[in-house]
């Protein structure tokens, strides 16, 4: 059974960085499609980027794009998020999430799920 655990969020300013990580037990993430999301108080889920099995790379939101990147080490079975130039709005818990399939920008699409991160980008 894949188990997800995400790390690294905290308080940041704006303008700072963090990077997240994704870490995986139970089972290899390298037959896994692995998505970044965010959640907003008040606001739903939003998907943020994806990598595939093949290390192809899928960006859903266009307010982070240049400014986050996602990425996979697979020798640590872990999938990382880059987070640059960090708004107020970044504001979130951040969740990774894994499909046995392809890249998906849904979030019904995906089986297993992490607890999430919380990231706060304030002055």
């Amino acid at each position: 059974q894949l188990q997800l655990v995400e790390s690294g969020g905290g308080l940041v300013q704006p303008g700072g960085s963090l990077r997240l990580s994704c870490a995986a037990s139970g089972t290899t993430l390298d037959v896994y499609a692995i998505a970044w999301f965010r959640q907003a108080p008040g606001k739903e889920r939003e998907g943020i980027s994806c990598i595939s099995r093949s290390g192809n790379t899928f960006n859903y939101a266009d307010s982070m794009k240049g400014r986050f990147t996602i990425s996979r080490d697979k020798a640590k079975n872990t999938v990382y998020l880059q987070m640059n130039s960090l708004k107020s709005e970044d504001t979130a818990i951040y969740y990774c999430a894994a499909i046995k399939r392809y890249c998906s920008g849904y979030v019904s699409s995906y089986e297993y799920w992490g607890q999430g991160t919380q990231v706060t980008v304030s002055s």
